[in-house]
């Protein structure tokens, strides 16, 4: 794919906000924007997960997550890329669900949903899933934040994401097992993730070098 002049949407959460940078330009998609030549759009809202939270729905910024923000998204894009999922392991009160769901109360429904929102929306584009970093403390699999207890790892969620992306042939860059990025190697920590969730400018970089290699071979 020839990424100059092309509209791409980033759909994301801090990540894609870019929690852990120093220069707002240096957030992925402002990188990808600038090496391209391609028009890019952020939408990342730090806290955001793929399927909804079942808690705390009065507070506006629980009642967010991907698929709600789809109408806000411009209209004519080429190419939309969703990266989410780790605030689903990290804090989310959803359960991961069973392939078979197709409904928003589970993780493996509210993608599928998520999903055919943007095919409905953006018929002709390009839509490419990423699949969360590898983060500290991700094989814990006892209580969350919210007193949930996780169902699986962040692999969990991952493979899940994977196993979605078949249905439809939606093509994934799989960033958990390709970025070369884990926060328990010090040296990757203190390069790329310093809080071992968040990349910095550098971890950043790494992330738009990938998806700049793997949106040219589509």
């Amino acid at each position: 794919m020839e990424l100059k002049n092309k509209r791409i949407g980033f759909l994301g959460d801090s990540i894609t906000e870019g929690h852990g940078v120093e220069h707002f330009e240096n957030i992925y998609w402002n990188r990808i924007a600038r090496e391209t030549g391609a028009v890019c759009f952020g939408y990342g809202i730090g806290g955001t997960r793929i399927a909804p939270q079942h808690g705390d729905k009065d507070d506006p910024k629980w009642a967010q997550y991907f698929g709600s923000r789809v109408d806000t998204m411009e209209p004519d894009l080429d190419v939309v890329v969703v990266f989410g999922g780790t605030n689903d392991y990290g804090h989310g009160d959803a359960p991961l669900g069973t392939p078979a769901d197709r409904d928003e109360s589970t993780f493996y429904g509210a993608y599928h949903v998520l999903l055919n929102k943007l095919f409905a929306r953006y018929p002709k584009a390009e839509i490419v899933l990423m699949t969360p970093l590898h983060r500290l403390n991700e094989n814990d699999c006892t209580y969350n934040e919210f007193g949930m207890r996780r169902p699986v790892n962040l692999q969990g969620y991952v493979d899940a994401i994977l196993e979605i992306a078949s249905v439809y042939g939606t093509p994934v860059l799989d960033l958990y097992r390709t970025a070369g990025i884990n926060p328990i190697v010090p040296v990757q920590q203190e390069l790329y993730m310093p809080d071992g969730l968040h990349p910095n400018d550098e971890g950043q970089a790494r992330i738009a070098q990938r998806l700049i290699g793997f949106l040219r071979s589509l």
